[in-house]
């Protein structure tokens, strides 16, 4: 029959007819093919078709049309979690009785004259695609901090699968990597035995912490291939899209490990401001989560232990997949570009492999002085890929008190007792951080001598470098700057800073650092100040 079995060419060919679409009279005039090595995709006016490919590979089987049909199905309810205005409908392609094919109506129920499935999507615009974006630099933070919000948002409902977490899980994907990039021929020995040792050396020295996150509820059916290719700017919002549907090994997994694409993807393409910003905003929303939850808002941090191992396997499965294309490649250019990212994808892996030692910092001031703004500044800078984790005493304040973190707290939220307990997890956080081998960041006012020794007696106490700055700035500019804010975790206002200026914060042994510039200034003069 035709387009039935591994011929898809009429299939294919009724997919590029304008006529199918409705031709001149919709505005389709001409459609577009795109190939992956799963798919046959056509753009077709303001619709997208996807078409399974009739292959059978060692991670998806697409042989026969039922198998399509079932993942043309599951493709679509599983990317209609993040993106319900993409994905439209499963159709079927149909055949009468002269074996003329046509685009039959939506519906996913098996069908005796269907010859194929399709996948219908809405078209969003080329520059759309946020790795596109990133090509062009037009990626900017505030659309990344909304990404991360809708990566948490996502994480957090999505659905708990044990069943495919801890060592053993973990363990599999990291043999698999290794045993490609053995079987591709392309890497020399001598690096690929340093991959190797150290990613099981990672591997091992997280296994309980990898069984204790699965059971403590954060392995989920996440999405498995969380690159910016896969991410567009829809209607103004970052949406995830084209999520896996055909092997939950690959799909379900810790929710750090997701994450951990697109902070690799971002730090491979130069772009380590943004990894940072999107892996604290993420972290931030996560510890946000816990602690509405009930539960410990800072569990999240513990698994930063995990994150080089995540990364790197990241990055090697990237090289993996690479030097594979690599291998098929008949241009030998094409062939050699293929060869030359792998390897930078393996020596990528290989740095987050071997983080730098952890190191706290403390960043206060009154408010208004900038801190928080300062402290996401120098946090790529620091610490391990990718960079710093930030603890801000706003967003933990606004966790303790169960509250959401851009709303604003009643005066009994700021009492002694509650300040207390904020300053309390900021130590605690940062004992937890520099613990699990990463570096952070604490930024709070710290007026108060005590709350400034509480900060440094963690460092001492992990054996960690410390090194603290106080922020300065004329009373007049911090009451103008806190006024203006808009949209921002803290609360403070005007009051908030004369209420401050009339309290002494005693002997200052920290960096004293002139905020009054500009944020750029700013970050200079407290890069000279840490030896930056």
């Amino acid at each position: 029959m035709a387009g039935s079995g591994d011929d898809q060419r009429a299939t294919i060919a009724l997919l590029l007819d304008p006529a199918t679409h409705g031709g001149a009279s919709q505005g389709v005039t001409a459609t577009r093919r795109i190939d992956t090595h799963g798919a046959v995709v056509v753009l077709a006016g303001e619709r997208v078709f996807k078409l399974k490919r009739a292959v059978k590979f060692p991670f998806l089987d697409y042989s026969t049309v039922e198998r399509r049909r079932a993942a043309c199905a599951a493709e679509l309810q599983i990317n209609r979690r993040t993106a319900p205005d993409l994905y439209l409908a499963v159709r079927p392609i149909v055949a009468d009785g002269d074996g003329r094919l046509t685009l039959g109506a939506p519906g996913t129920e098996p069908r005796l004259d269907a010859v194929d499935w399709v996948l219908e999507m809405r078209r969003f615009a080329d520059d759309a695609l946020f790795d596109q974006r990133a090509r062009d630099g037009l990626l900017d933070t505030d659309t990344v901090l909304k990404l991360a919000d809708a990566i948490a948002e996502f994480h957090a409902a999505a659905e708990l699968r044990p069943e495919h977490g801890g060592l053993l899980a973990m363990r599999r994907i990291v043999d698999g990597v290794v045993d490609g990039l053995v079987a591709s021929g392309l890497v020399d020995g001598d690096r690929l035995d340093r991959f190797a040792g150290a990613i099981r050396k990672a591997l091992d020295g997280n296994a309980a912490l990898l069984d204790r996150r699965r059971d403590q509820g954060f392995v989920r059916h996440g999405h498995g291939d969380l690159h910016l290719g896969n991410v567009c700017l829809w209607q103004g919002e970052p949406t995830l899209f084209d999520a896996i549907e055909f092997d939950d090994r690959i799909a379900c997994g810790d929710v750090l490990y997701d994450l951990a694409f697109l902070l690799m993807d971002l730090q491979h393409r130069g772009l380590p401001g943004l990894a940072n910003a999107a892996f604290n905003r993420y972290l931030m929303r996560a510890m946000a989560d816990a602690g509405a939850a009930g539960g410990d808002a800072l569990l999240p941090v513990d698994g930063l232990a995990a994150l080089p191992l995540f990364l790197a396997t990241r990055a090697a499965i990237r090289a993996q997949v690479g030097l594979a294309a690599a291998r098929r490649q008949a241009d030998a250019a094409r062939a050699q570009a293929k060869i030359a990212e792998a390897g930078a994808y393996l020596d990528l892996a290989l740095a987050c492999l071997d983080p730098p030692r952890p190191r706290l910092l403390a960043v206060g001031g009154l408010s208004g002085t900038g801190k928080s703004t300062l402290a996401l500044g120098l946090a790529p800078m620091i610490g391990p890929v990718p960079g710093a984790l930030v603890l801000r005493s706003d967003a933990l304040r606004k966790t303790l008190a169960g509250g959401g973190l851009f709303d604003r707290l009643p005066p009994a939220a700021y009492d002694r007792a509650m300040t207390a307990r904020v300053f309390d997890g900021l130590a605690e956080g940062a004992r937890r951080a520099l613990a699990a081998g990463h570096a952070a960041i604490a930024d709070a006012v710290y007026l108060a001598p005590a709350q400034r020794l509480k900060i440094e007696a963690v460092a001492k106490a992990a054996g960690a470098p410390f090194a603290g700055l106080w922020l300065e700035a004329p009373a007049g500019q911090l009451e103008a700057r806190v006024s203006a804010r808009r949209g921002d975790v803290s609360d403070a206002g005007a009051d908030i800073v004369r209420m401050q200026l009339a309290q002494d914060p005693g002997p200052m042994a920290w960096h004293r650092i002139d905020a009054g510039g500009t944020p750029a200034e700013v970050l200079a003069r407290s890069r000279a100040a840490l030896g930056l």
